[in-house]
């Protein structure tokens, strides 16, 4: 289900993720979720969906269970560092980005995002490391 509350928060502070038409599912500390729907023009050869819309909804998704983290008085999050595994396409329905926070720092948070198709199978896995504002 989604969180249009949080998908509009989302969209108003970062207007990238209002492009792609990426939604908010759940939005707690300790873990985000969010989605984005297989499209033609975010794709590669072959139908899949390019590995540049995967990695924008994986950051997106894991910038905000930063910022869900941040200590008091921090005004935002940054990533500073990301690696992404690919492990296979997706080419129809959508792709699901779900983040938790591995490391909660006074200057950094390290995120895990897993991102998942529809079945439910591990499609890419990122971790980044944000930097605390």
């Amino acid at each position: 289900m989604v969180d249009a509350q949080a998908t509009e928060m989302v969209h108003k502070t970062m207007p990238y993720t209002a492009t792609l038409g990426i939604e908010v599912l759940r939005s707690e500390p300790a873990e985000t979720r969010s989605r984005l729907a297989w499209a033609a023009n975010l794709c590669t050869a072959a139908g899949a969906l390019h590995g540049g819309a995967l990695m924008s909804v994986a950051d997106a998704n894991g910038g905000l269970c930063a910022f869900l983290n941040l200590p008091e008085g921090s005004s935002g999050t940054t990533t500073i560092e990301s690696k992404t595994n690919f492990l296979r396409a997706v080419r129809d329905g959508h792709v699901t980005a779900v983040s938790r926070p591995l490391h909660v720092g006074r200057r950094i948070v390290v995120v895990e995002t897993d991102l998942l198709d529809d079945a439910g199978t591990l499609v890419g896995r990122v971790t980044q490391t944000q930097a605390v504002l």
